[in-house]
């Protein structure tokens, strides 16, 4: 089965001259396989009479075309369709009674669409783009019996109540204008907003308007928000993104009392460790961004998370990855290090009524230097103080190196493309070389370059801002939550991209986030914050991963092993066996 793709945010037909159109064969040959739109010059590709020569795809000037073949027993398996030559979905996860269901996948693979359908938002076309209320009968029939196909019978006649998370939760303030508890009164079905308030921490900030609140408080407003709803089926699409992880394995227990109660839960997901210790089946998706998702069936959590990190799916005998996410067991950290590039002593900075104290710590060269911790416990203030974008009240910091830094909430103002917008911040040196293969390349940006600046997605948006703090000229580099909004394959790959940068130039990094896995790829070192979010705050070390780690953890009351196959952290069920040995040998992190 072919299918031909066109991305119409790439598609510049202004700028081009019809080169798709212009040296395809059959075309040439007097055959339409591809029209040009009277209105706007944009071609149509007749997936019927394309030959699949790939002469389009590779004299777009734009990157704008795909075109693929694919297994043809999937032909009979479309659930959507957007458009003659727009992105299609094959297959859906199932929601499951009393169970947690994940969706594990890259961005742009039609997990928010999956979403749409089985919430019944809109209706599946099984490919037929012409038709938006096709039979539910033609639609039923086309499932094998099953979970699935007893589920969409529900929802066609609508004896389901759903209730979604949506994922960009920062949009929240232009929807509802007000405070959080008006919010929260106006979605509460079940009388249940104080109890829920005060399991989610956000009974403090009840009288408090929406447009004041930080990322970490929206995304637990929008979850107080979802669980208020009398619903069987629950959706949350990234429920971890701002969290920390007190808060993340917060989620954890209120999503699994959820399914306790006989509601059924998916949650779409790129933290793998929270993934792993919420889900009882996974589904992976994959394909290629923007053009085609397929499901896979159901997994067990641990089969399907470990399929995905090697990027080789058994059963579909597929490979989904070049190479495999490797977390190596044993790995001695901080060999080969240089000097100290960064000292400091005792800082003291007071903002408001909080207070960030330090003790003595310094960074050297080839080091990448994990920071972890509770939110609004001083760790970003600190990394400012570093940067010199604010001076420590007390205390001392020497420093006579050049800094990069990449804050917590990324944006821009630019009003070119990608290309030029990086070609104005660190110069065209990036296009080739070493930068080009470890940074560029790894980070997906070669495929951004023509795109407008200003209408990158949030994951598109940290990647080049990633991208542009390592391409500067300095010795150390600052990386707040770079994982933020990027899927669980991006983080990986970025985190790889840090680590490669500082170890081949030798020069330092110091990086905040709150995935496990990423901190774990990224860092030689731990600096660990403790203390209690907006009161105050007490940074410690550099320490080594594992002491920084069993520090950090200890306070969570989580320990981590290591999976035997795949080598990567993974959250033992709370009172376990494994945990309680953990614990009682103080090794909460990798005790095997």
């Amino acid at each position: 089965m072919r299918v031909a793709v066109l991305l119409e945010d790439r598609c510049q037909p202004k700028k081009c001259n019809s080169e798709c159109w212009a040296f395809c064969p059959p075309v040439r040959n007097g055959i339409e396989c591809i029209v040009l739109d009277d209105g706007s010059g944009k071609p149509n590709v007749s997936e019927p009479l394309c030959i699949g020569c790939g002469i389009c795809v590779s004299k777009c000037p734009f990157d704008a075309l795909i075109i693929t073949n694919l297994p043809g027993e999937l032909e009979g398996e479309m659930t959507y369709r957007y458009g003659e030559n727009g992105f299609r979905l094959f297959r859906l996860p199932a929601p499951r009674e009393e169970k947690v269901v994940g969706i594990l996948g890259p961005n742009g693979m039609g997990k928010s669409t999956a979403i749409n359908l089985l919430s019944g938002a809109i209706r599946p076309n099984l490919g037929d783009w012409t038709s938006n209320s096709k039979a539910w009968t033609e639609i039923l029939s086309s499932f094998p019996r099953g979970e699935l196909r007893d589920y969409l019978a529900l929802v066609s006649e609508e004896e389901v109540t759903v209730a979604v998370k949506p994922q960009y939760v920062d949009k929240l303030p232009e929807i509802f204008d007000g405070l959080v508890k008006e919010l929260l009164d106006r979605v509460d079905e079940r009388s249940e907003a104080a109890s829920y308030a005060e399991a989610l921490t956000i009974d403090h900030i009840l009288e408090r308007d929406l447009q004041s609140l930080s990322g970490g408080e929206l995304q637990r407003v929008a979850i107080c928000a979802t669980l208020l709803k009398e619903a069987d089926v629950y959706f949350f699409d990234e429920p971890s993104s701002y969290l920390d992880i007190h808060e993340r394995m917060r989620i954890v227990r209120i999503i699994q009392d959820l399914a306790e109660r006989g509601k059924r839960a998916i949650v779409v997901e790129h933290d793998l460790a929270i993934l792993d210790v919420l889900c009882d089946l996974i589904h992976v998706v994959y394909g290629e961004r923007a053009a085609y998702g397929i499901f896979t069936p159901a997994r067990s959590t641990r089969t399907a998370i470990n399929a995905y990190l090697d990027g080789f799916l058994p059963e579909e005998n597929i490979r989904i990855r070049d190479k495999p996410i490797q977390f190596l067991k044993g790995r001695v950290r901080g060999e080969g290090l240089g000097q100290a590039l960064l000292r400091w002593g005792d800082m003291e900075k007071t903002l408001g009524e909080f207070e960030l104290t330090t003790g003595e710590g310094q960074v050297r060269s080839a080091e990448v230097v994990g920071i972890v911790g509770p939110n609004s416990t001083g760790k970003t203030t600190m990394v400012r103080m570093i940067a010199g974008e604010m001076e420590p009240d007390q205390g001392w910091c020497t420093m006579d190196s050049e800094v990069s830094y990449k804050p917590q909430h990324v944006s821009t103002d630019f009003e070119g493309t990608v290309m030029e917008w990086m070609d104005s911040e660190i110069g065209v040196s990036w296009r080739s070389g070493e930068f080009h293969t470890q940074v560029i390349r790894t980070l997906q940006i070669d495929q951004l370059l023509e795109l407008r600046a200003k209408k990158l997605s949030g994951g598109e948006l940290q990647a080049v801002s990633i991208a542009i703090c390592l391409g500067k000229e300095a010795d150390l580099y600052l990386f707040d939550e770079p994982s933020a909004f990027l899927d669980a394959n991006a983080r990986m790959e970025a985190a790889k991209a840090i680590r490669r940068t500082m170890e081949s130039n030798e020069k330092a990094a110091m990086v905040i986030d709150h995935d496990t896995y990423f901190i774990d790829i990224v860092s030689d070192s731990l600096l660990v914050f403790q203390g209690e979010g907006g009161k105050h705050g007490h940074a410690v070390g550099p320490l080594s991963l594992r002491k920084g780690m069993n520090l950090f953890l200890s306070d969570v009351d989580v320990t981590f092993r290591r999976d035997i196959e795949s080598h990567r952290p993974r959250i033992n069920k709370p009172s376990s066996r494994k945990d309680r040995e953990q614990k009682a040998a103080g090794e909460y992190f990798y005790a095997n």
